[in-house]
Parts: structure tokens; sequence; C-alpha cells
């Protein structure tokens, strides 16, 4: 089964009277950690494809992502004109457009939710944060500095085209935060230390880690969580 953690979880406990064999692919919270020895203009475009492909609704989009304060404010000036400049939304069979309709009224609902939370709680968007001028479920692209563990952003998937971006010091503490959630399907490192990256990938308790790149699967390798976000590989 592909789908929620609540459907998961019902589905297994209407398995297990008859020990049903089942493989679970479920929701994701996925972090994505942007280290200050990072080359930031292809991070940026990392974080690009980990959080706004399919206008934000895969279950490995990048839901939380960190970044370390030397760099914080400059990253954040990236993203925002990056995503600004490069995301148009629209019909997807027209060509230039990247960013399509969520998949329903209540996706749109959730997101605006999303927004409203985090603006409340000390957040600052730097890009979009409206329903789009197109109407029905489209969603302008956005990007939110000042995101904290108060926010909806934190504990929720907003399965939608919403970057908030989170600060962290050092690696204990980001890893620890990363780590704050209980799905456990992907996550993401963008560093230039080959040592941290084995200290990240070993630490983050994520079924599928990415490292220096948006994407984390392939074709040809196993794809599954843990913890809440699923059991078993395909």
């Amino acid at each position: 089964f592909t789908g929620s953690t609540r459907v998961g979880k019902l589905l297994l406990k209407q398995s297990a009277d008859t020990v049903k064999r089942v493989s679970m692919e479920l929701g994701g919270n996925a972090p994505f950690l942007v280290f200050d020895d990072a080359d930031l203009d292809l991070a940026v475009k990392a974080v690009v494809a980990a959080k706004f492909r399919n206008t934000g609704q895969t279950c490995v989009c990048a839901n939380r992502i960190f970044v370390q304060r030397g760099v914080y404010d400059t990253f954040a000036d990236k993203l925002a004109a990056y995503v600004s400049s490069n995301m148009r939304v629209g019909n997807g069979f027209e060509d230039g457009v990247t960013q399509g309709p969520l998949i329903n009224q209540a996706g749109l609902e959730k997101v605006k939710q999303h927004v409203e939370d985090a603006k409340n709680n000390g957040g600052s968007v730097m890009v979009g944060g409206e329903p789009h001028e197109l109407g029905h479920s489209f969603f302008q692209p956005t990007v939110i500095r000042d995101a904290n563990a108060d926010m909806l952003v934190y504990r929720e998937e907003t399965f939608g085209p919403v970057a908030p971006l989170f600060v962290f010091d050092d690696e204990d503490e980001v890893i620890e935060r990363a780590n704050d959630t209980t799905a456990g399907l992907a996550g993401y490192v963008y560093t230039s230390d080959i040592g941290r990256i084995w200290r990240c990938t070993e630490q983050l308790q994520f079924g599928m880690v990415g490292v220096n790149g948006g994407v984390t699967s392939h074709a040809t390798l196993p794809f599954g969580g843990v913890k809440e976000s699923g059991l078993g590989k395909e």
C-alpha cells in the first residue's frame, strides 16, 4: 500500500486477523540539511528539486529545510530569488510551466492553514504565500524564513509548494531536530565534508538519505521508510 500513515495503520490492523503479508509506503516529513560548507547555488537547485517537484505533492518531498546559521541569510535570499524567477504556475501541458495545481480543495486548504500558522508563529513569507490568481486549487510557490518548531510545517507533512527555512548551529543539533518526527521516509544532506556525509547518513533515522542532490530514489534501488513511514522495501 502507498498512501497516508493513517490509512496504512488501518490496513495493518485489518490485515492482522488473517496474518496477511503487507508492504507499506506511507507519509513523510523529510528534512533537508544545508551546511555552511555547501555550494549554495547547487544546494538551492537541489532544494527546489526536492521540495517543489509535483508541486510538493510526493511523500519524499523536503518538508523541513534546515540551514546552518553562517549561510542562512544568503541561502534564504538565493532560494527566494530562484523560486520567484523560475517557478511558473499553470497548465502542465503548456511550455515553461513548472508548477501545477494541488490535488483538490482540501489540499489547498491545508497549505493555506500551514502558511497562516507559520506567519502567526513568527515566520516571514519571502515569496508567495497566497492562492494563485488562476484560482481552483493553484497555490503560489512559497518560501518562509524564520521557521520554528512551534509551526505546523515542522510537525505535519504539508504536501504542497511551501519551503520553510529553519536555522541551526551545529551538526549534533540538526541531527536531533531532523529526527524529531514519527516519520522516517526520506532525508537529504548537502555538504562538502565527506566525514560529515557519513556521520549524517548513519545517524538520520530515515529509510533513504540523499546526498548533495534532491533525489533519493532510483529504479534499481530499494524504496521504503522506517518508523511510521513504512514497512518493507519495494
